[in-house]
């Protein structure tokens, strides 16, 4: 039933792109038997070098080709030779995912670190798991292959995992979708002669945006798979409060930092090379993670920006924010990553370069401050009283806190901890009720990373 079950489910986003995710399975089936195999020849090398290529090439042709093309056509038009015809390729959801889960599962058996999965009805349900297929997290063979077979079903989990996706489905909807609303106006060019007051508001709205849309689909994936018995890694640990950039990314969509760490960066030869050549792996990661995220420029020099400032702090930067007063550092981090999601969120290095222009016009206009009141409605305030605090870790520490507090077996303490439960209970129910209602109504509901 969760094989048929699963495969009905990505159905829906088109029939086309459940063959091409059956070919991968059945392709990255064969491979692990054979790379399994031979892991004692020089074959199972050449087996997991198959298996790598046909998965980079499968992302490449879907993801990448249009991207190429019409980069290409851009070179045969200077030099006046007709273009190729660019087949306009569809992406199929989820494909970067589900890519990067085969290459972990094929070269992790190379590595020794788990063994092949024999039945292949397993290893479509560790690839193609409908939880986190779509935006993730990534989630590596090594983690999870005994819970394919092995895993415990209990009340406890099962309400764990109901309350966890809750709290994603109330970060996605009425978080995230309120700043989507004026970062995608603003972003969209939508006004003339931009300024200062309006920028910021754009980046800070999309910065909380992104973060939220993000984690909170992190959270409904963990909390989904939890109701299956599954635990998955977490993704993402309040990146915001980072006192570094290089902290940000220990930090930040957790899965893929450490996938690149661990199948790229490593094997480069990482911080043990020399150090101009540490440098350059870095710099070949972070391009690595913004090609990934999307064919496109903008995405390109948003990996080489982090790679940057990796660069920069490595060269001794990092001992100085160390001995920095906490929050300076902290905010130049968000700083840097505000600047950075310009590029993220930017069509064009154009645009991106405009609208960091506009950050720095502070000529006010009395229109672009009509705008900027008009934006700032009770709805907005009240969203970023709760996420503010929230991505900086305050209720985290506070649910924390009233965790440790309750754990006693006073009496009173015990009584009160009743109370909490059900304060707790309401707390889940009206996030239900009211992510319910917004959905109902249509309310405006992108998801970033499906893009991807």
């Amino acid at each position: 039933m969760a094989f048929v079950g699963k495969y009905l489910f990505f159905a829906w986003g088109g029939v086309s792109f459940t063959l091409i995710l059956l070919i991968s399975i059945v392709l990255n089936y064969i491979i692990g038997l054979k790379i399994q195999k031979q892991l004692n020849t020089k074959y199972g090398y050449w087996w997991l070098f198959a298996g790598v290529s046909i998965n980079i090439i499968i992302l490449g042709v879907f993801k990448y080709a249009n991207f190429i093309i019409e980069n290409i056509n851009e070179i045969l038009k200077i030099i006046s030779i007709p273009k190729i015809t660019n087949p306009h390729i569809l992406l199929p959801i989820g494909i970067s995912f589900y890519t990067f889960h085969s290459l972990s599962y094929l070269i992790d058996i190379y590595r020794r670190k788990t063994l092949a999965q024999r039945n292949i009805f397993d290893l479509s349900l560790y690839i193609c798991m409908f939880s986190q297929l779509i935006a993730g997290p990534i989630i590596r063979y090594s983690d999870i292959w005994q819970q394919l077979w092995g895993r415990t079903h209990t009340l406890v989990k099962f309400s764990s995992g109901i309350e966890r996706f809750l709290l994603g489905l109330g970060k996605k909807v009425l978080l995230a979708n309120t700043f989507a609303v004026i970062a995608d106006d603003i972003f969209n060019g939508k006004y003339t002669d931009m300024t200062a007051l309006n920028a910021w508001l754009g980046i800070v709205c999309y910065s909380l945006q992104i973060y939220y849309d993000f984690s909170g689909y992190s959270d409904m994936a963990i909390g989904l798979g939890r109701m299956f018995g599954f635990e998955f890694l977490e993704n993402f640990n309040f990146p915001y409060i980072a006192k570094s950039v290089k902290e940000f990314w220990r930090r930040w969509h957790i899965s893929l930092s450490s996938f690149f760490r661990d199948y790229v960066y490593i094997p480069l030869g990482g911080s043990r090379a020399k150090v101009s050549r540490t440098y350059l792996n870095l710099l070949i990661v972070f391009f690595l993670t913004g090609f990934w995220h999307g064919a496109n420029w903008s995405f390109v020099v948003w990996g080489l920006f982090h790679g940057f400032f990796m660069v920069i702090e490595r060269l001794g930067f990092e001992k100085i924010l160390a001995k920095t007063w906490k929050p300076i550092a902290n905010i130049y981090t968000i700083l840097v990553i505000m600047f950075a999601w310009v590029l993220f969120r930017s069509d064009t290095l154009t645009y991106a370069l405009s609208y960091w222009k506009a950050m720095f016009n502070f000529k006010i206009t009395d229109e672009q401050l009509s705008l900027f009141y008009n934006y700032m409605n009770l709805e907005l305030y009240i969203a970023l009283a709760i996420a503010i605090p929230g991505a900086l870790g305050f209720f985290h520490f506070i649910a924390r806190l009233l965790k440790k507090q309750f754990s006693t077996n006073l009496l009173f303490i015990r009584s009160i901890s009743y109370s909490f439960d059900i304060l707790s209970l309401s707390f889940y129910a009206a996030i239900l009720i009211i992510c319910s209602l917004y959905l109902i109504a249509g309310t405006y509901n992108p998801f970033i990373y499906y893009r991807f």
